[in-house]
């Protein structure tokens, strides 16, 4: 699946250039919801972190929720009202549960494929806009020169 696992650490999150756009998302989130409020920002970042987890991602059109359990998060609001989603739910749909955990790993597998086309749209799209130069000798060009 070309994932690879990348560790950082507290002091140093710009080691991976992921986290570091999750973590510019959720600030901009934030800074949206507390806009003259003046709120606690601690106090809305439950509900910052649940809508970026139940949004769909443009790349995957899937929620990372879905993703991750093969099924859409049920919203705290349907909890507590009845809505269709929670009345229709049974006790004993355990069989119906197993088998959208076994259909996880295709929708994983969709996923993947749907990303790898998104990605290829974005390189044709950056390729059309990129100039290509060819350099000669006696070119004057900046070289970065490392002194470590």
């Amino acid at each position: 699946m070309k994932i690879t696992q990348s560790f950082t650490s507290v002091s140093y999150p710009q080691a991976n250039g992921q986290t570091e756009v999750v973590n510019r998302i959720i600030v901009q989130a934030l800074k949206t919801r507390q806009q003259g409020k003046g709120k606690d920002w601690v106090e809305e970042l439950h509900s910052v972190l649940w809508a970026y987890k139940t949004t769909p991602r443009a790349p995957t059109q899937e929620t990372p929720f879905n993703l991750i359990y093969g099924s859409e998060a049920v919203l705290p609001v349907e909890i507590g009202q009845s809505s269709a989603r929670v009345e229709s739910y049974l006790d004993d749909n355990d069989g119906s549960r197993a088998m959208e955990l076994n259909l996880v790993e295709e929708k994983r597998e969709q996923a993947i494929i749907r990303m790898e086309a998104y990605r290829s749209r974005v390189m044709k799209s950056y390729k059309k806009r990129a100039q290509i130069r060819d350099f000669q000798i006696g070119y004057l060009v900046m070289k970065k020169v490392n002194n470590a």
